[in-house]
């Protein structure tokens, strides 16, 4: 960037105070501070738009090495599986039993069943002291509006 030291400052300030005059100098001195302040933050921006781009682009490639690792896993494993199985079938026919079906032998390896929520009503609040105990001891369980109150603590009229 264009290196301003204060000597330059100076000389400008000089030659802005003589060319446009003390009347308008500060106005005119504000609206340069105003554009050069939105002319940094555009940079930034431009800065920052540029830094997650590249962000990006780094995430992607990860994104498509974790895919093909994760690929490759499933095939090692898939293969293994493949082939302990067709060697575990043909060990159980040279032994001369019957055939086992393959539904048989990936019993053990099932996934474990999908979790079922108990249906409590988990959102709900629960108050510590149980409703029982609050209507045996008269503890007040709904809430009364103002002139409902005074309403029913005011004295009875006396019809004299």
């Amino acid at each position: 960037m264009i290196d301003f030291g204060f000597d330059k400052i100076a000389l400008i300030g000089a030659v802005a105070l003589i060319v446009i005059g003390p009347e308008k100098l500060p106005r005119v001195a504000r609206t340069v501070g105003h554009l050069i302040g939105k002319a940094q933050r555009y940079v930034a921006d431009v800065k920052a738009e540029v830094n997650r781009s590249i962000d990006l682009e780094d995430l992607k490639k990860m994104k498509t090495e974790f895919e093909d690792a994760a690929r490759n896993v499933e095939q090692t494993v898939s293969n293994e599986i493949h082939q302990t199985t067709s060697e575990l079938q043909t060990s159980w026919n040279a032994a001369g039993a019957e055939p086992v079906p393959d539904s048989a032998l990936f019993e053990a390896l099932r996934a474990p069943p999908e979790y079922k929520h108990p249906k409590k009503h988990w959102r709900a609040k629960r108050s510590a002291m149980p409703q029982w105990y609050k209507r045996r001891h008269g503890v007040r369980t709904k809430a009364l509006s103002g002139a409902a109150r005074v309403a029913r603590f005011r004295p009875p009229r006396s019809s004299a």
